[in-house]
């Protein structure tokens, strides 16, 4: 698989606790991100932030929060993330996406020496 060197990256902010028909909405994401043949997908998970509710989400041991904030990151060809983006849409009621203009440098294996 190639990715244009022009490409978007797709960057989705949620909660550790957001659900998608009973899954966690960061792995129902990336599922079908992969079912979609996009390039990939990467899970990041924050150790503190807050988002509309200004409400404070941390791993500090006197603030616990189990809703940490997630972010996934995808990149991939304009074409296939506008294709992603209705199908992510019908997935969350909450949360942040954004898309940027990206320069492939680099994807997949090494160039042999």
């Amino acid at each position: 698989m190639q990715i244009p060197k022009q490409a978007l990256l797709l960057r989705i902010f949620i909660g550790e606790d957001d659900r998608f028909e009973g899954a966690p909405l960061h792995e129902a994401i990336v599922l079908k991100a992969r079912e979609m043949h996009l390039a990939g997908a990467t899970v990041l998970r924050g150790p503190i932030g807050f988002g509309a509710s200004s409400r404070l989400h941390t791993t500090k041991i006197l603030r616990l929060s189990e809703d940490l904030p997630i972010v996934i990151e995808i990149v991939d060809s304009e074409a296939k993330i506008d294709d992603f983006l209705p199908v992510l849409d019908a997935m969350m009621s909450s949360g942040l996406i954004t898309l940027e203009k990206v320069q492939v440098l680099q994807y997949g294996l090494n160039k042999p020496d």
